[in-house]
């Protein structure tokens, strides 16, 4: 049995579209927050209540990257698996932290899951961007295929 397990496993809504940079060495990074929340009713005043949480996203995978910039944007319901990583920096003499989800490397993947421009996304390898309503799954390092199973598994 493994020792240890970083997994980290999240479902939410871009809050704006994703950053693409450019580094020095030729390669990209990509930045986005994800928004989840949940909700109840509160039982002393009937009142709905809602909690959102903000993750913060960072990919390091050049094919992913693509998949971002062509079809993630503001809004966009998406799946993200990855590991938890924190950051420490010193600014004016202050430690700094911050922890975030990184995707790079076999280590995470992507999921589309909205319908906002007429498709479910696109996979890794090019695929459709528009038509079918079924999500679409980018992961990373692996070439990218379509993840969809039967539906008429009777299980």
């Amino acid at each position: 049995m493994a020792g240890s397990v970083n997994k980290v496993i999240l479902i939410g809504n871009l809050g704006k579209d994703p950053e693409v940079k450019a580094l020095q060495n030729g390669g990209k990074v990509a930045n986005f927050s994800i928004a989840t929340s949940e909700t109840w009713k509160d039982k002393a005043t009937g009142e709905k209540k809602e909690k959102t949480e903000w993750h913060r996203v960072v990919v390091w995978n050049e094919g992913l990257i693509g998949i971002i910039e062509k079809y993630i944007k503001k809004g966009d319901k998406v799946y993200v698996e990855g590991q938890l990583q924190t950051r420490k920096w010193d600014k004016d003499g202050v430690d700094h932290y911050s922890t975030e989800v990184v995707l790079s490397g076999f280590n995470g993947s992507i999921t589309m899951l909205s319908n906002a421009r007429g498709g479910g996304g696109g996979d890794q390898e090019g695929g459709d961007a528009g038509g079918g309503s079924a999500p679409r799954r980018a992961v990373a390092g692996g070439g990218g295929r379509n993840n969809d199973m039967d539906d008429d598994i009777p299980f």
